[in-house]
């Protein structure tokens, strides 16, 4: 069983930052990937970024050079630095870990950007 804990979210003003982590506990193997999609109100869930074990990371065309994810092996738990957020970034936060084939959700962390 894997476990994923999201935390991080809030209220914050259009240009703001915030930092989102997702710890994750239970059967983590070495090689995997985590990640962060979001899923807005009225919208399908969607891929943020996403970084794996090695350390390669990918984003959504939508937050490149706004958002930074990274991640600490040693404590299986990924972060997500958002800066200048905007109202679209308004949404549900998941964390996701993927591992030999397997998928796996956290329940989600809000994150609200007023303008």
């Amino acid at each position: 069983q894997v476990q994923l804990a999201e935390s991080g979210g809030g209220l914050v003003q259009s240009g703001g930052s915030l930092r989102l982590s997702c710890a994750a506990s239970g059967s983590i193997f070495s090689a995997n990937t985590m990640g962060w999609h979001r899923q807005g109100p009225g919208k399908q869930r969607e891929p943020v970024a996403a970084i794996t074990s090695g350390g390669s990371a990918n984003y959504a065309d939508s937050v490149k050079g706004r958002f930074t994810i990274s991640r600490d092996n040693a404590k299986n738990t990924v972060y997500l630095q958002m800066s200048s957020l905007k109202p679209e970034d308004t949404s549900v936060y998941y964390c996701r870990l993927s591992q030999y084939g397997m998928e796996h959700w956290g329940n989600g962390t809000v994150v609200t950007v007023s303008s």
